[in-house]
């Protein structure tokens, strides 16, 4: 799977430019945490090489990103979790899950 790395605050103004026109999906990963590595596994095995156009996937390792982190939590009004997937469109968190409750068809079928 080809993540798009998020490592700036700034990217998170072309995340929602983007949004405007095609839903974007944001997985925030704890590289410590055992369910969120699973959870990233299995995400990453149901995402497909074709919905790479469909559903552009930014990945944020929010150990070494924590203000990321932070600001996504303010900007989309969301409480922080990890690991935690958001489907962003038009500026707007429209669909939040966390741990094990992360799945791929499921947030396929909001596109």
């Amino acid at each position: 799977m080809n993540w798009i790395k998020l490592n700036s605050i700034e990217q998170l103004e072309e995340i929602d430019r983007l949004s405007n026109t095609q839903p974007v999906l944001i997985f925030k990963h704890s590289t410590r945490c055992s369910i969120s590595s699973t959870a990233l596994n299995r995400f990453e095995r149901q995402y497909k090489p074709e919905d790479e156009t469909l559903l552009p996937a930014y990945y944020l390792d929010l150990l070494t990103y924590r203000p990321i982190s932070n600001e996504i939590a303010n900007r989309y009004n969301i409480e922080h979790q990890s690991p935690q997937a958001l489907l962003i469109k038009q500026g707007k968190c429209i669909h939040e899950s966390t741990h094990f409750e992360i799945d791929y068809s499921e947030i396929k079928s909001k596109l």
